[in-house]
C-alpha cells in the first residue's frame, strides 16, 4: 500500500512538496509520536522524519516549483509533484498496479499523473487518522523545511523562514526564484485520540 501527503500547498513562497511512502503487513508498530506534521513542532519533527523513512518500506518526496505553480496553478502542481514522489520511489509498476494509494482530502488530484497506475482512495483528515500518511507528511515536510533553510541561508534579505509553512505576512521582499504570486490557505486540523490512528486502514 502507498500513501502520501503534501506540504506548501497554503505557503507564500518556495515548493509544494508531496511525500509518499510504501508500507504492507510487515511494518511493526509505528513510531511513538508520529503524527501529522501540523501537530509537531519542528525539533520534534525532525527528530521523527528519520525514524519514519526507517519504519516505512519506501520512502520519496516530489517538488513543483514556485514557477511552476504561478505558470500551471496549485493543483495541477501537486499531482506534479505527486508523479514525481511516485517515480522517484523506484518501485517496480508490477508490484503497484493497482495497489491502493490512500490520499489525505477529499480530492484525486494525483490519479490522472500517475496514469492511473494506483488506486487512489481520498480520505479526510488521513494526515491525522493514519499513521503511513502522517509518515509522509513528517517526511515531506522536513524535506521542504530544509530547502527553504537553504534557500534563506543563500539569499537572507529576500527569503523569510516565516514561508517554510503556512501564510504569514512577509516581513521583507521575497525573491522571484522563491516567491509565489497567489496563496491558497490550507486548513488545519486537530488532534486525534491515539486509538483512533491506524496504519493504513481505509475504512472510516
Amino acid at each position: 500500500m502507498l500513501a502520501c501527503d503534501e506540504v506548501g500547498r497554503g505557503a507564500l513562497a518556495g515548493p509544494v512538496a508531496v511525500g509518499m511512502v510504501v508500507i504492507d503487513a510487515s511494518v511493526k508498530r509505528m513510531p511513538a509520536g508520529l503524527r501529522d506534521s501540523k501537530l509537531l513542532p519542528e525539533p520534534k519533527r525532525e527528530l521523527l522524519a528519520p525514524r519514519a523513512s526507517a519504519w516505512v518500506l519506501a520512502s520519496a518526496v516530489g517538488e513543483a516549483t514556485a514557477e511552476e505553480i504561478d505558470r500551471h496553478g496549485i493543483m495541477a502542481c501537486l499531482g506534479m509533484a505527486g508523479a514525481r514522489a511516485f517515480a522517484a520511489l523506484g518501485i517496480d509498476s508490477g508490484l503497484v498496479s493497482g495497489a491502493p494509494l490512500l490520499l489525505d482530502g477529499n480530492h484525486d488530484w494525483l490519479s490522472a499523473r500517475i496514469e492511473h497506475r494506483a488506486r487512489v482512495i481520498t480520505r479526510i483528515k488521513a494526515d491525522r487518522d493514519c499513521a503511513s500518511v502522517s509518515a509522509a507528511s513528517v517526511i515531506a515536510k522536513v524535506h521542504r523545511d530544509r530547502a527553504m533553510r537553504r534557500a534563506h541561508e543563500a539569499t537572507p534579505s529576500t527569503t523569510g523562514t516565516r514561508t517554510r509553512a503556512t501564510p504569514a505576512a512577509p516581513t521583507s521582499p521575497r525573491s522571484p526564484s522563491t516567491a509565489r504570486a497567489t496563496c491558497i490557505g490550507a486548513p488545519g486540523c486537530t488532534t486525534a485520540p491515539p486509538n483512533r490512528r491506524r496504519r493504513c486502514s481505509t475504512s472510516k
